[in-house]
């Protein structure tokens, strides 16, 4: 079983768009993962169906019970997010504002403040239209700790694909190099990664070069909107010849990909000059 982890240094770059295009060329017992937790787009070109849905719980959530509260007015002083509000007498806790440190229910001298566990969001088990299952999630709005999330999303994927005899787990991750991204590349087999022609997607992919030092992984590179700048298509094909890292593949600029994801179409199936283009690098991934 190989695990393939699509990353880019910024947002923007077509990750999502090439991984959507590469599992175009997946068995049905093989598995797509949508690690991209925070902003999780993929699910709009596969149409998922979802199969099993588990909620996700991440930090604590506390609650003041204002039966108890003396109204001492303590918790609220001395909070340093100003996430205990006054409203009619009663004393409330701010969920977005809270960062859920604890402080309040340590000062709280009747212990007036309990904690639970807190649902930050949803995992999926889904079959899409092409044949094969994607593991998916989301986190809800202003939550964070996507980096847990990514972790449980993807030993969710392994756990299937060993239950599936999957050749292949192919893996969106998330932009940047972050937390989230980090989790993304842990045990990957090989890193994509995705750069676009200009200055800031240079820029950004060196930040992952820099983070994929850290890891295992073997690591290979597509260029996306090659021809929009090509200086700094020069400049990013000996950057890499540098680096001896696999160039698989260039996907063209071009107005006719911005088409293809308003008729929610991946790339292969929209032409077949993408298709042969993808194939391509799709093979290339499977030989290393």
């Amino acid at each position: 079983m190989k695990e393939i982890v699509v990353v880019s240094g910024k947002g923007g770059a077509g990750k999502s768009t090439v991984t959507a295009s590469l599992a175009y060329f997946l068995n049905h017992n093989d598995v797509l993962v949508d690690a991209d937790v925070d902003a999780a787009d993929l699910h709009i070109l596969m149409k998922p169906d979802i199969e099993t849905e588990k909620d996700f719980y991440s930090g604590l959530e506390f609650v003041i019970d204002n039966d108890v509260c003396t109204n001492c007015d303590e918790c609220r002083q001395k909070c340093e997010y100003d996430a205990i509000n006054v409203i009619d007498g009663r004393y409330l806790i701010d969920g977005i504002a809270c960062e859920g440190c604890g402080f309040c229910s340590y000062v709280c001298s009747v212990e007036a403040i309990s904690s639970s566990e807190k649902l930050t969001g949803k995992k999926y088990i889904s079959n899409t239209r092409f044949g094969f299952k994607m593991v998916h999630a989301k986190l809800n709005v202003a939550e964070e700790n996507s980096g847990k999330l990514v972790a449980e999303v993807k030993k969710d994927a392994r756990e299937l694909a060993e239950k599936q005899n999957s050749e292949i787990i192919l893996v969106d991750g998330p932009p940047g190099v972050g937390c989230s991204t980090i989790s993304a590349l842990s045990n990957a087999d090989i890193a994509l990664l995705v750069v676009e022609s200009t200055v800031s997607g240079l820029h950004d992919i060196k930040r992952c070069m820099e983070l994929l030092q850290h890891f295992k992984s073997k690591i290979c590179v597509i260029i996306n909107k090659f021809g929009l700048n090509p200086d700094i298509d020069c400049e990013i094909l000996n950057y890499f010849e540098d680096k001896e890292v696999e160039m698989l593949g260039k996907v063209d600029y071009s107005l006719n990909v911005v088409d293809s994801l308003k008729r929610c179409m991946v790339l292969p199936e929209y032409a077949e000059l993408y298709k042969k283009v993808f194939a391509e690098i799709f093979d290339g991934l499977k030989k290393m």
